[in-house]
């Protein structure tokens, strides 16, 4: 053994060691801390969502009411959905390469699935709205369908599942012209598949339709093999990924012609003009969002490999117990917002259905400035730490089998 690593002082804080995932293979820190970090903007956007006082009255990206802060607090957060379900990708092809069997695998992918969408039909949904049953389907109803899907794909080649999800990425636009509505009898499976909505057999709305999402779950599997080179070869492949959206998304989206349902226009000054340019299409995601989502994403996994002190610990704190804060953050947020408003007079009740029934907090004049919901950020951020820690103290020290479901 090499004298010079007997020498080495032992690490006693065990977010300093290097990390193993559920199979005993070493994780890798690049991934779990943009994972981390695009949980720390995601907080951002659930914040505003509570706490914003115009996040009732307007969407922060329509150009004709929003400021630019607004605009680019919200955009900013578009980043979350797209890494998150990427990143599920590349963690579904890391597991096959660790050494998991297809069929183990395929029973994984199957009862996790099915746990994530019960997840958020159940206990997310109450966090985020304090009223049950209402449907409010988002991003982990879109990763678990996906996880269902593939429990079979898992079996093709990674060179077929890629087309597979550059086919839907490229091409679901095209479908963008059929109504759920004279679907007939088809309009619930359009609209929990392809096409947001109200949602089927209950109060509330499909926000994140499955099949467009789990394209993208299907490029970052695809696109795995990536993740397993040497740190010279994953970087330089990650940035040609990075560099090649970013420019086809300019490319495209200059000529204003495909990827994207909603044209940029010129605006009032150069900053909205550019504005305009960004501002790409999320329900569903279109190909332009896609590409320039991913394309940042990427470029901050670079960023994010040299990152090391404090940051680097915080965003792998909530990048390795990513479900757990997810969870978590929606319940401290939102009942943040309960406490705080019913101290400055406005009635509990207003913040039971707020998502079926935002008029009454409206009619209230709840909310408060951007400086305010940042200072919030940093609150429910502070708040989350010490629990997401502990419990990426249990994932470590144990290997029991519920811990991989949570």
């Amino acid at each position: 053994m090499d004298a010079r690593a007997n020498a080495q002082p032992r690490l006693t804080d065990p977010l300093l060691e290097p990390a193993l995932n559920r199979t005993g293979a070493p994780r890798l820190d690049m991934i779990d801390m943009l994972r981390g970090l695009v949980i720390a903007l995601m907080v951002l956007d659930h914040v505003r969502d509570y706490f914003h006082e115009t996040a009732f009255l307007f969407d922060p990206t329509n150009l004709s009411r929003t400021n630019v802060l607004l605009f680019a607090t919200r955009w900013v957060t578009h980043l979350c959905a797209p890494t998150f379900v990427f990143l599920a990708g590349v963690s579904v092809f890391l597991q096959r390469a660790n050494g998991k069997t297809g069929a183990a695998l395929s029973k994984f992918l199957l009862t996790r699935g099915l746990w994530l969408i019960f997840l958020e039909m159940t206990i997310i949904v109450f966090g985020f709205n304090f009223v049950w049953p209402f449907a409010f389907v988002q991003v982990i109803w879109a990763i678990g369908v996906s996880m269902l899907l593939f429990a079979a794909l898992v079996r093709l080649p990674t060179g077929a599942v890629l087309a597979i999800g550059a086919i839907i990425v490229a091409g679901h636009g095209l479908l963008g012209p059929i109504n759920a509505p004279a679907l007939g009898a088809w309009a619930p499976f359009w609209i929990l598949t392809m096409e947001p909505g109200p949602a089927p057999w209950l109060p509330g709305f499909v926000v994140y339709p499955a099949i467009p999402w789990f394209g993208i779950m299907c490029l970052g599997y695809g696109l795995g093999s990536i993740f397993i080179k040497t740190v010279e070869g994953r970087s330089r492949a990650v940035a040609l990924l990075a560099c090649g959206a970013l420019v086809l998304f300019l490319v495209l989206r200059a000529i204003n012609g495909y990827g994207d349902p909603a044209p940029w226009s010129v605006q009032k000054n150069a900053v909205f003009t550019a504005l305009s340019f960004i501002n790409v299409s999320k329900y569903p995601p279109s190909l332009l969002y896609v590409l320039i989502t991913l394309g940042v994403s990427m470029l901050l996994l670079l960023a994010l490999q040299r990152l090391r002190g404090a940051a680097a610990k915080v965003l792998l704190v909530f990048g390795r117990t990513p479900l757990f804060t997810y969870v978590l953050h929606i319940y401290i947020a939102h009942g943040l917002a309960l406490l705080i408003g019913v101290a400055t007079g406005v009635p509990a009740a207003y913040f039971s259905n707020l998502l079926g029934d935002p008029a009454r907090l409206v009619s209230a004049h709840w909310g408060f400035g951007l400086p305010v919901v940042y200072g919030i950020w940093l609150l429910v951020l502070l708040t989350l730490y010490p629990f997401s820690r502990w419990f990426a103290g249990v994932k470590r020290r144990r290997r029991d089998w519920w811990l991989s479901y949570l």
